[in-house]
């Protein structure tokens, strides 16, 4: 996926100075990284440039967002073990590879992203969803009987055999469509 161009359809430049400030040089003001992130998911094209030196920091940079989205976020994207794996392909015959390959990797993920959200929002209607959130709350609740002690008479709240049929089923048909989509 190429990424967009500022208004003007260059490539928005941003420099960064020694006490550490980034200057926007298309929109004459001091960003953050934050900013940064945020032009990042806009799908702007932007380089970052050391002030003194001219040399292109863009990569350290982007590096420098993932690891405070990391460290922020509540949620961390990238496990250890992938990190793991990342740390020890530096200096093996393989790194001048993995660059290509986790763009190639990454382009394809998107690609299927978007093919699995286009599939749901054609197969499955605002009525599905509802019907979707029923299923999942008869999960939650068949779930949670397991947890609950019988009666005096030794029986329990009965769950009907259909909802977990019918739940296959639909799971079933929803497998087949993203098979479907893989062709």
């Amino acid at each position: 996926m190429a990424a967009a161009q500022s208004e003007g359809g260059d490539t928005v430049v941003v420099k960064k100075y020694a006490n550490r400030r980034l200057y926007n040089t298309q929109s004459s003001s001091y960003i953050t990284l934050e900013d940064l992130a945020r032009m990042t998911r806009g799908g702007v094209d932007f380089v970052v440039l050391d002030a003194k030196t001219g040399a292109d920091i863009t990569h350290a940079i982007l590096t420098q967002i993932i690891m405070e989205e990391e460290s922020n976020g509540a949620e961390q994207m990238l496990p250890v073990g992938f990190l793991r794996q990342l740390i020890s392909m530096y200096g093996d015959s393989m790194q001048a590879m993995m660059p290509q390959y986790l763009e190639a990797s990454m382009a394809n993920f998107r690609a299927n992203q978007g093919k699995l959200q286009d599939a749901w929002k054609s197969s499955v209607g605002p009525e599905a969803f509802a019907k979707l959130a029923e299923t999942n709350m008869a999960m939650f609740k068949a779930a949670a009987s397991a947890f609950i002690p019988k009666n005096a008479d030794g029986q329990g709240e009965a769950k009907p055999a259909g909802e977990l049929d019918e739940l296959k089923a639909q799971m079933a048909a929803m497998q087949k469509k993203l098979d479907e989509l893989g062709k």
